[in-house]
């Protein structure tokens, strides 16, 4: 059962592990950066940001709270003249802890242990970006006024990537053949009808003489 575990002993005697921690703290100040075991990480993180809170504070009893955990003048000054100050605006939280595998000589599970990069560095990089995404844009706008004609747009009844379909050219007759033609024609016409009343007024006379008796 975890009763009364306050902390992880780390198989070592009071006396050692306080200078053990003393020593990590001081190279993370100064670095911003470690790599050591997951155990010792974790255990070091609670102190790294409580020296973090320390400089928030900067008042002279925090400085000498700080130089009591420290131990060292200019890792104290650092700490409260430009590590404190990345964290004004952030509650808790930081450092972060990054796994990176086992050790070749032992298997011990290790890690990296850093303070958080300053978020106005962050937000300026991303205010770059947006303006050089913007420069670049305008830019091609530009070369497209420029150069390239305006795009055309599509009919009715037609996608914008689809192209009109193309309309059969036909082919309109001459005038004077034209009507040569149609005089042709009702002429035929007229010949046809004129042929059909003769044969059927010469069969009417015909029956009408063969109807009639010679007295």
């Amino acid at each position: 059962m975890r009763h009364g575990m306050d902390h992880r002993k780390l198989r070592r005697n009071p006396s050692h592990r306080k200078a053990l921690m003393r020593n990590l703290m001081n190279a993370l100040v100064r670095s911003e950066r470690i790599v050591t075991t997951v155990a010792k990480a974790k255990e070091l993180r609670r102190l790294a940001d409580r020296l973090i809170t320390l400089g928030k504070r900067n008042d002279t009893h925090a400085r000498r709270l700080a130089f009591s955990m420290l131990s060292d003048k200019e890792n104290t000054e650092k700490l409260f003249a430009g590590l404190a100050g990345r964290f004004v605006s952030r509650q808790g939280g930081y450092t972060r802890i990054v796994r990176t595998g086992y050790r070749a000589g032992d298997g011990s599970d290790m890690a990296i242990l850093e303070y958080l990069p300053s978020e106005e560095k962050k937000a300026g990089a991303a205010k770059g970006k947006k303006k050089g995404a913007g420069k670049a844009g305008a830019g091609a706008q530009g070369a497209e006024k420029k150069g390239r004609p305006a795009p055309k747009t599509a009919g009715k009844g037609t996608d914008a990537g689809e192209k009109p379909p193309r309309r059969r050219a036909t082919k309109a007759a001459p005038e004077g053949k034209g009507a040569a033609a149609k005089t042709s024609r009702k002429a035929s016409a007229d010949k046809d009808t004129s042929t059909t009343d003769r044969k059927a007024g010469g069969k009417r006379t015909g029956r009408k003489k063969s109807d009639s008796k010679p007295e």
